[in-house]
């Protein structure tokens, strides 16, 4: 815990589709092997619909003569403040080929002009770059011991850039810590693994605030069996933010949320005064708003988006990864693909792929919205730009 601690101080100082998709639930975590071979048609009627002009009269297969990649899926567009940030020849590219099991939490390396992002079962973190392709970047990316049957899934999940260039945070599952990777001696240091001298049980998604604080989610994932593992130390699956205390400097971990089930995705607004949280439960698939206080602790929680009607519907997929930009518009992965909210909640469009979406990511000069999207990376160029560029 002392290790853990001075990292901290170190770091704090240096710191609904509408017919164009198959009715097949996909989903984020739990129950997204079940439906592989379901998606495999979900990817066929997307196909057919690439070859139509949707209801916004956008025609998605015309950018494949300027293209070098595939284009997949629809974008629909429900509310004119959408046409500010998605150009109307959006097309959305398919960057690999279905080569991952599950990928997740991708994060745009500048320095590098790189993406690097998780395939979570198979233990790996890839890198892909327009200039050198789909390349293993770390193998393994979390759990790296003795052949243990406590894991479901040993590898990292989200991704996130450290406030210092050459680092990474990582939520680590195999490790059931939040993890720094240095990206150029891939040397790893644990940053938090415990609350309450309890350790976590798979450090989902996270996000780092100006200053330095780490809001990050807690589910089960990870564990083979979930909420009933005998590993499973923590009594909740916690939405927590680990930070200093202004008076001394000492870090600490605290609860945020511990009444969700299963709490994933989480990104702060531009002025950082409201944290979003995305909850993968199919019987309440939500996006929880809460109001931060100075003391960066929720002061009041507000459904933000329910998606819950949209499981029923059958659509691929729950609320997960998400990604902001500038302008507080929040880009949330959910039922059906990536769903664009405006600030105020309101439903502007709908980016997806033809499978379940787990997570986003700015990159590129800023304006590119990078999918982690199932078995493959894709990719759409926007007008607006992520709140970090």
């Amino acid at each position: 815990m002392a290790g853990e601690a001075q990292s901290m101080k170190r770091l704090l100082l240096a710191s609904v589709m509408g017919g164009v998709m198959s009715v097949t639930l996909g989903a984020c975590e739990d129950d997204r092997q079940d439906t592989a071979g379901n998606e495999a048609s979900s990817m066929e009627e997307a196909d057919m619909a690439m070859q139509t002009t949707d209801e916004t009269g956008r025609d998605n297969g015309a950018d494949d003569a300027v293209s070098a990649y595939e284009t997949v899926g629809s974008i629909e567009i429900y509310d004119d403040r959408a046409l500010a940030l998605i150009p109307e020849n959006a097309g959305i590219e398919k960057l690999t080929g279905d080569d991952f099991s599950w990928s997740e939490g991708p994060v745009w390396i500048s320095e590098g002009d790189y993406l690097l992002f998780s395939d979570v079962p198979e233990n790996v973190i890839y890198k892909w770059s327009e200039q050198g392709g789909l390349e293993t970047f770390l193998q393994p990316s979390g759990y790296d011991g003795p052949q243990t049957d406590i894991f479901r899934e040993s590898g990292t999940n989200g991704l996130i850039r450290d406030d210092e260039p050459g680092f990474i945070l990582m939520g680590d599952h195999g490790n059931r810590s939040i993890t720094r990777l240095n990206l150029e001696t891939k040397e790893k240091t644990s940053v938090v693994a415990y609350y309450d001298d309890k350790k976590f049980s798979s450090p989902n998604d996270l996000v780092l605030a100006s200053s330095g604080a780490i809001y990050f989610t807690d589910p089960p994932y990870g564990l083979q069996g979930g909420d009933d593992s005998p590993a499973k130390e923590q009594e909740i699956n916690g939405v927590y933010v680990f930070a200093a205390a202004p008076e001394t400097g000492d870090a600490y971990v605290a609860v945020v949320d511990g009444t969700l089930s299963r709490p994933n995705g989480v990104i702060l607004s531009p002025d950082e005064q409201t944290l979003y949280v995305a909850q993968s439960d199919p019987a309440a698939a939500k996006i929880f708003s809460y109001t931060l206080g100075a003391d960066g602790l929720p002061t009041g929680r507000s459904d933000f988006a329910d998606m819950t009607t949209m499981v029923e519907q059958g659509l691929p997929g729950l609320p997960d990864g998400m990604a902001m930009d500038a302008g507080g518009n929040l880009y949330a992965t959910g039922p059906g693909g990536v769903h664009v909210f405006a600030p105020d909640g309101t439903r502007l469009a709908l980016i997806s792929t033809g499978t379940a979406a787990a997570n986003v990511t700015f990159g590129g000069d800023g304006s590119t919205l990078y999918i982690t999207s199932g078995s493959f990376l894709a990719r759409v160029e926007l007008l607006s730009t992520g709140v970090s560029f």
